[in-house]
């Protein structure tokens, strides 16, 4: 009777780890069926040379930058433009990990759970959020340089633009791609997956710290002389400024003001209001994680808490992180989550439903973004000057990063707009470009005027 009891109990427990593991499967089929059935092994979606022979990707507008044709995949007319959207559309060879091709390949071949793929040819239709015409002229901002540029509307979460350079034309991949230093990078997307020093752009958390806990601060005044010391370390600062409040502190962009005022914080509050600005966060941009910055705030000196709260020492921000910090602060405090993915349309013609957009949490409270985004606006009017922004309620802070002590500082320019009708949050990087004020604020500029003004 035991042997029957103890048999009986086993097979139960087997039965049980039977259900548990068909419950298993079940949500792994219903969550990635899609990816199983367009994964480069299944013959039925790729062709000979392995490439994805299914589905069409287009940008915003209906532009075709990606099909089939004859069995084979096509791009975009314009090399240009082709290298301009590779990052976002993907490559042949499935080398850009966060192209359309690679990354939504279940999107393209028209999966569902009833009808499974399309065969070759066929598929479906993915429009991006992306303008081509936006990628095309920030690529030739970058003008060769190695860099990123994102811009997205803060109120709706749609990506408009998001280049990374260096690029290549993915119909003409060259010999030398992964020898040559020009090529260097190029199969990695620098806006999402990637992090870099961010320099004085990261002044904005140590104001918005600053604003919230020092309650004297718009009162007092500062003295630079070129230079502080602090601990062990000698702040050196880009001019001398004399004597300064905050708000032209921030305009100069003083590195003796600014580090003085990390010391007064303590490691501790900057910490937390660097996580509270999301700069450690990843954002998923459709199932796209993006890198998170870091910092090493754990047993940091005075004096290289001082580099860091005017973004040097260890600091490493990702660029699209830092765009939507922008549109919190231009949102009042909370923006719309980048998305890139607009619509789909099945092989059958059935469109999908709207996009829904999901928000961040309060990066910054309603005040202190009233606050920063005016500070921002004066540094335009002050210091980089406005008429590189013609018809822009902008507002902007600048970012020269020392990387090396013989390379060239990277170039950042990051902000927003408070224009009604182009509620835009926009990063630009350049590496090793030099000033971000003149080189990454210049290709702002260029790009902002096309998405505002037209052509």
């Amino acid at each position: 009777m035991k042997k029957i009891e103890q048999r009986a109990l086993l097979c139960r427990i087997l039965a049980l780890l039977l259900a548990a593991g068909l419950c298993l499967f079940l949500v792994r089929y219903f969550r990635s069926a899609g990816s199983w059935a367009s994964s480069a092994f299944n013959r039925h979606l790729y062709n000979s040379a392995g490439q994805l022979a299914a589905g069409t990707v287009l940008d915003r507008d209906g532009d075709v930058l990606s099909a089939v044709k004859d069995g084979k995949r096509t791009y975009y007319d314009s090399e240009t433009v082709r290298k301009a959207t590779l990052h976002a559309v993907g490559d042949l060879q499935g080398n850009i990990g966060t192209g359309a091709l690679n990354a939504f390949a279940d999107k393209l071949t028209g999966y569902n759970l009833l009808n499974g793929a399309f065969g070759a040819e066929r598929g479906g239709q993915l429009y991006l959020t992306l303008d081509a015409r936006y990628n095309y002229e920030a690529y030739q901002a970058l003008n060769g340089r190695a860099g990123t540029v994102g811009v997205y509307n803060y109120k709706t979460g749609e990506i408009l633009c998001m280049v990374s350079a260096p690029s290549y034309d993915p119909l003409n991949v060259p010999d030398d791609i992964e020898s040559s230093e020009r090529y260097r990078g190029a199969y990695l997307n620098r806006f999402l997956s990637s992090a870099f020093t961010p320099g004085s752009v990261y002044k904005i958390v140590t104001l918005a710290a600053a604003l919230e806990t020092i309650p004297d601060l718009e009162e007092r005044t500062w003295n630079c002389a070129g230079s502080v010391r602090i601990g062990e370390e000698t702040i050196v600062c880009s001019g001398v400024h004399g004597e300064e409040t905050i708000g032209t502190a921030f305009a100069n962009s003083c590195n003796v003001v600014f580090a003085g005022i990390a010391e007064e914080l303590g490691a501790d509050t900057l910490e937390r209001y660097t996580q509270k600005a999301g700069l450690t966060e990843s954002y998923s941009v459709d199932g796209l994680p993006a890198a998170r910055g870091s910092f090493a705030w754990e047993g940091i000196t005075d004096g290289r808490l001082g580099w860091a709260g005017v973004g040097q020492d260890r600091d490493l921000v990702n660029p699209c992180a830092l765009m939507v910090y922008m549109g919190a602060i231009a949102n009042g405090g909370r923006a719309a989550e980048p998305y890139l993915i607009g619509r789909t349309v099945s092989a059958l013609g059935i469109p999908s439903l709207p996009h829904w957009s999901g928000r961040t949490g309060t990066l910054a409270a309603a005040s202190t973004a009233e606050k920063l985004a005016d500070m921002m606006a004066a540094n335009v009017e002050q210091t980089y000057g406005t008429k590189r922004f013609s018809n822009m309620d902008i507002c902007a802070k600048s970012g020269t990063a020392e990387v090396g002590a013989n390379e060239t500082p990277h170039a950042w320019f990051a902000g927003f707009l408070r224009n009604e009708d182009a509620p835009y949050a926009f990063v630009v990087l350049v590496e090793n470009g030099g000033s971000g004020s003149s080189v990454a604020g210049t290709v702002a500029g260029r790009v902002l005027d096309i998405m505002v003004n037209g052509y």
